[in-house]
């Protein structure tokens, strides 16, 4: 029978969305090891995730520059021997930072465990942050940051997020003498503190055999505490006083728009909800704001809004950039947008849509047993299970007009958004 390709493939609605238990257990050390087994490849991935300690002003560096000099040396193996050590069996390392957490991942095949398990022990025991290292770190980041700022839209989230996030870690915008203030004691002090098993959640997804497991857990098993227990509370956030942000810039042909306000985190029943009235508004290309102000009115090649969940704190957002000559016109579509939303409830035909992209996109994005393994670490580190994932899914698909309505009056008031244009307006 011939293909008709006038005749569009029949839709099928997602019911269900399955997710990979992980195992778990906890090493006698305090350290959390969860495993997801999947998969006859002989590869796994190994994450080794910390707790960033507390935010220190006086030292607001201090998290992101140890976890990126973890691989720098030790006392045995310099930087360049630990890259040859894990690229001659073919395994990949990578230290990744983030704002709640810090972490070092290995990719490694099941059969050179043995040879590299043991530099990532070496890593996460002896780490020496040498000073010949550290002084091209702190050249390198200053040169890097010398030329982001020179950038509009770098500006302005930094900006944003100061306003937002106020004078903790998340509102962090690093300066180049805060580079400057970078000292090898204190590194060393930070990770003794930092990097012990107590403060560590483990996370193995891949091949996860009973062999593999027992060689993973045996080589962190005598991994010792330090004395004294991790702080890595976060303390309070102050959003600024002032709502508006304008730096001028008379030669510029774009202007980078960022604002929105505080919200509600992952942890708060509104969230779920709170995600399909943001996507309705600029959380896919079909969005409203992709709508008007790109395709309708030609003012950005891209718009887009979004919701930050982070484990202290939380901000939905609205991004672009778009002609210098247009940001005054830009910002006041925007409100539009958002005004319509709060006195116009959704089509049943848009929001048949949107929903679809979500469930479609949540469903997509569990391509591999790591992609389970991500979804798990979201729940995990928000204090939440996979009960979320079961209410979330039910939320996107029940969720009323009338119920988005409401939650758009309740959340979105324009006139107590942060606003920063870095440009001209």
């Amino acid at each position: 029978m011939m293909l008709n390709r006038t005749l569009a493939p029949d839709f099928q609605a997602i019911d269900h969305i399955s997710l990979i238990e992980p195992g778990h257990t906890q090493l006698p050390n305090g350290c959390k090891v969860y495993w997801f087994n999947s998969g006859d490849q002989d590869l796994l991935r190994i994450e080794l995730i910390f707790g960033n300690l507390r935010f220190d002003p006086t030292k607001p560096l201090l998290n992101m520059a140890v976890n990126t000099m973890l691989t720098e040396g030790t006392s045995t193996l310099s930087a360049t021997q630990i890259a040859d050590k894990i690229d001659y069996y073919g395994a990949f390392l990578q230290a990744e930072y983030g704002y709640d957490n810090s972490q070092l991942t290995l990719y490694s095949l099941n059969r050179h465990l043995e040879h590299t398990l043991p530099v990532i022990k070496d890593i996460l025991t002896d780490s020496q942050f040498p000073e010949k290292e550290l002084d091209t770190y702190i050249r390198n980041q200053q040169q890097k940051l010398q030329v982001s700022l020179q950038k509009n839209d770098i500006l302005a989230r930094r900006a944003f997020n100061r306003a937002v996030y106020g004078d903790s870690i998340y509102g962090l915008s690093a300066d180049a003498v805060h580079y400057q203030q970078l000292q090898r004691a204190d590194m060393l002090a930070h990770f003794k503190q930092m990097y012990q098993p107590a403060n560590c959640t483990l996370v193995i997804a891949g091949k996860a055999d009973e062999a593999s497991l027992k060689q993973i857990i045996d080589a962190f098993s005598d991994w010792q505490n330090a004395a004294e227990p991790a702080d890595v509370s976060q303390q309070l956030i102050e959003p600024a006083t002032e709502h508006f942000y304008f730096t001028e810039k008379p030669e510029a042909l774009q202007s980078a728009i960022r604002m929105g306000l505080p919200m509600v985190n992952r942890t708060h029943p509104d969230f779920p909800a709170l995600q399909v009235l943001n996507t309705v508004l600029g959380g896919y290309f079909g969005s409203r704001l992709m709508a008007n102000i790109r395709e309708d009115k030609g003012y950005t090649y891209g718009i887009g809004s979004g919701i930050s969940s982070l484990k202290y704190g939380s901000a939905f957002f609205i991004a672009t950039e778009v002609g210098a000559d247009v940001c005054r016109s830009a910002v006041e579509e925007i409100e539009k947008e958002i005004s319509l939303l709060k006195t116009e409830p959704i089509s049943e035909e848009e929001l048949s849509l949107v929903r679809n992209y979500m469930l479609g996109s949540l469903l997509g994005s569990l391509e591999n047993v790591f992609s389970h393994a991500d979804k798990f670490k979201n729940v995990y580190f928000s204090g939440l299970n996979y009960d979320y994932y079961t209410r979330y899914t039910e939320i996107v698909k029940s969720v009323t007009a009338d119920e988005l309505l409401s939650l758009a009056n309740q959340y979105w008031n324009f006139d107590e958004f942060y606003k920063v244009i870095v440009g001209k307006y």
